[in-house]
């Protein structure tokens, strides 16, 4: 299964050096106008000292490009290798603007919007794609006040803006909601749910709003679980991907307990995350040898949710609770999530842990080469090779990607002033 045992040590004193150096040169000039808007291209020169974000060593050592002040949030069109940002116009005003992710030259800017959130916070953001077109979401929810439109009878309401990403064309759409909305695009739709069963998947290429129904999500019939905890994930292809206390099905498509992979319990899987037409969940062994202290993770193909890649795992005695988040690498071989990683093509999985099955390792960006970067429990930075399944410990003042497109690496940092500072690094070779 190539389990591995992590055991590191902090090295407290390179951390706090690297990070002080780091803050003198972040936390220098704004590189933004007194309205708190970002320059139009990545500033070339400024008076203030270069930053030196401490990378692993695949990348360069300078960025390539940098912009400072903009969402804390990005989002990657990766057919078209353009990076999203959301930046302030004003105090109450914003837009986006795509750069080129290699280059970070802007494509295109939008106009300036107020959202309907508080405008001291940054309105959201995502990637979501459809029939091989790519669209950058910026949305936003809050009270409807002195309308005289369509919204003029809601209280509140959830506003998107639907940009085409090789352009800009936007498509509003403003969409009565309740409550405080969920809103996830890792298919090929945008689901506004409020978190459970109650759910609506607008079509970014129309714009059009499909509402569906607590009571028409279709349980597979004889599945008691699914109607307990039943909660909307995602949308995929063939429909809405929902699931209950155990099990998960696709709406007037295909059941888990039909596609549960070897040596599973066909009643207990559980999905936890979505990347790119790919479902990761858990299941249970049927029994017999390590049935109690082992558990099964995999990948399942959303469009017949076939599983793709298996691996083994310790359960842990404490559950942390926690979802770890789907990552693809750029061309999509590969999958990492928390502390495991896939090698989509050859159907492999690794898992990292300790041997009570605690998680050392929270894998959260994977390259073409199959190189993982993340952190461990102590929250030291770590590399990993999931064709060996090494882990290598990096120096402690190491900041890892927060993401791979067209060649470069993403690099967030926060300031002093809690301006968001992303730094683009080519990677060597």
């Amino acid at each position: 299964m190539g389990q591995r045992v992590v055991r590191v040590a902090l090295a407290a004193g390179v951390i706090v050096l690297g990070l002080l150096v780091l803050l003198a040169t972040c936390g220098g000039g704004s590189g933004k106008d007194r309205s708190g808007a970002v320059p139009r291209e990545p500033a070339k020169r400024s008076a203030e000292p270069p930053v030196r974000l401490p990378v692993p060593a695949e990348y360069d050592a300078a960025p390539r490009w940098q912009v400072r002040g903009a969402s804390p949030e990005y989002a990657i069109a990766r057919g078209a290798d353009r990076i999203g940002l959301v930046e302030r116009v004003s105090a109450d005003r914003f837009r986006l603007r795509a750069v080129d992710a290699a280059s970070g030259a802007t494509r295109w800017k939008s106009e300036a919007w107020r959202p309907l959130s508080d405008p001291r916070h940054f309105p959201r953001l995502l990637p979501v794609g459809k029939d091989g077109r790519e669209y950058f979401v910026t949305w936003s929810f809050g009270k409807v006040v002195g309308r005289d439109d369509a919204l003029s009878g809601a209280k509140a309401a959830v506003v998107l803006d639907v940009y085409a990403v090789e352009d800009g064309a936007r498509r509003r759409v403003e969409l009565p909601w309740g409550g405080v909305p969920t809103v996830d695009s890792s298919g090929p739709g945008i689901l506004v749910s409020d978190g459970g069963a109650d759910s609506a998947v607008v079509d970014p290429a129309t714009g059009r709003v499909s509402r569906v129904a607590a009571k028409a999500l279709d349980a597979p019939k004889g599945c008691r679980d699914c109607r307990v905890q039943t909660e909307v994930r995602t949308v995929t292809d063939k429909g809405l991907l929902v699931s209950g206390r155990r099990e998960f099905w696709v709406r007037g498509g295909w059941h888990s307990r039909k596609t549960a992979p070897a040596g599973a319990d066909a009643a207990s899987g559980v999905p936890i995350s979505v990347a790119g037409g790919h479902i990761l969940a858990t299941w249970q062994k049927k029994g017999g040898a390590g049935a109690a202290a082992f558990e099964a993770w995999a990948v399942h193909d959303a469009a017949g949710g076939r599983a793709t890649a298996t691996v083994e795992c310790r359960k842990p005695a404490i559950a942390s609770g926690r979802r770890a988040r789907a990552v693809l690498s750029p061309e999509g071989r590969y999958l990492v999530a928390g502390r495991v990683g896939f090698d989509l093509e050859t159907g492999k999985g690794r898992c990292f842990e300790a041997a009570d099955g605690t998680e050392p390792l929270d894998l959260t960006v994977v390259t073409d080469t199959g190189v993982a970067y993340g952190m461990t429990g102590a929250r030291v930075p770590v590399r990993v090779d999931l064709a060996t399944g090494v882990p290598a410990v990096l120096p402690g003042s190491t900041t890892v990607p927060d993401a791979e497109v067209a060649g470069v690496g993403v690099f967030a940092w926060v300031d002093p002033k809690n301006r968001t500072c992303l730094f683009v690094h080519a990677r060597r070779g």
